[in-house]
């Protein structure tokens, strides 16, 4: 069984609990692969747009949040048919779509074509796998068989490696290499055959169920945690879920605990917090919770571990992706099909 899973383990969520327990070796993958396009590609860029839809633009967002400090030229996330009026011949596009047949991420694909701009795509194959190689295009295959959602290793790692290889992100190697130690670490601590209380990613969904999950991040990395959470939530425990940052949060969202009384004592806040923060942003989150604490169900506090941001960003991620998986089984949803979709795409299709 994949991961090490319990014999006990429910069948339903099996195989979502094997691909959860994967995650380090597709950074492992990704650190193996093979670009040897690169040297097409470089060239002076002004700016670099990531476009795609839901598990498959997650990476995008760890790029964009990821570079703020390392690159000199801004990275734009896309979520849309259309691209931005800035894309041109000196923009690199990464269009990146898990199944390769995301029709928001191939009508992006073709105008930024139709723009000149250069353009890369991961994707396990589809419509945009052979879009690109009839154009000449550089492509990422990364392997097929798991949901966009699972695959975030596959479409974040190897957009980083790519722009390390174009001189444009330093360091991504090594801080790959040590989240791969640092998920190998939790996994040991957050896979079903681990209980409660030693298990925290159990601890926190048994605390979810018939809740209302409300996620707090803060600006840069932790925000692309929270909103994973937050996501994860929705399309693994088919529950509503939100999310927040600090310091933005303060100054709005902070006020609205007051009413409804009955509503708000059905929330769980769980406050996602890093090492490096800025000073002031720990104090906020010290005050926040101080003042919503006996007003929701109950104030979660979850810390980063590791070294470096990325390997600290994922020990978030891993333990939030986790406790989605255990909240479906508290529901007893099977969390690795998303019917609400899938119904979605097709009704699309018709038309």
């Amino acid at each position: 069984m994949a991961g090490g899973i319990s014999m006990n383990m429910d069948l339903t969520a099996e195989k979502m609990m094997g691909f959860l327990y994967e995650l380090p070796t597709q950074f492992e993958e990704s650190l193996r692969m093979n670009f040897d396009f690169v040297p097409d590609y470089q060239k002076a860029y002004r700016n670099i747009l990531v476009t795609g839809l839901g598990g498959s633009a997650i990476g995008g967002d760890i790029v964009r949040c990821y570079a703020q400090n390392k690159a000199r030229i801004p990275v734009i996330v896309n979520r849309d048919y259309d691209i931005p009026s800035f894309v041109n011949k000196d923009t690199l596009v990464l269009a990146v779509s898990y199944s390769g047949n995301t029709e928001e991420t191939l009508s992006a694909y073709l105008q930024a074509r139709a723009k000149g701009a250069s353009i890369i795509c991961v994707t396990s194959g589809g419509k945009l796998a052979a879009e690109a190689s009839n154009h000449g295009y550089g492509i990422v295959r990364v392997p097929a068989g798991l949901v966009p959602r699972a695959a975030t290793g596959y479409l974040f790692a190897p957009m980083a490696l790519l722009l390390e290889k174009m001189g444009i992100l330093l360091g991504v190697q090594a801080e790959l290499e040590e989240t791969v130690e640092v998920l190998k670490q939790r996994r040991e601590l957050l896979n079903p055959r681990v209980t409660m209380p030693e298990n925290a990613a159990r601890m926190i969904a048994e605390e979810m169920k018939d809740a209302i999950p409300v996620i707090w991040g803060s600006t840069g990395l932790p925000e692309v945690a929270a909103l994973r959470w937050k996501a994860q939530i929705n399309e693994n425990a088919k529950s509503p879920a939100y999310y927040n940052v600090f310091p933005e949060l303060n100054h709005n969202e902070i006020v609205g605990f007051e009413v409804p009384e009955e509503l708000l004592a059905q929330m769980v806040i769980v406050i996602l917090k890093d090492e490096n923060n800025n000073e002031r942003i720990k104090k906020r989150m010290e005050v926040t919770s101080g003042l919503i604490k006996d007003k929701v169900k109950n104030v979660i506090e979850v810390n980063s571990i590791g070294t470096s941001s990325l390997a600290r960003f994922y020990s978030l991620v891993y333990t939030g992706d986790y406790t989605s998986a255990y909240l479906a089984l508290e529901y007893g949803i099977n969390p690795t099909p998303v019917p609400v979709i899938d119904y979605l795409k097709a009704e699309l299709a018709k038309s």
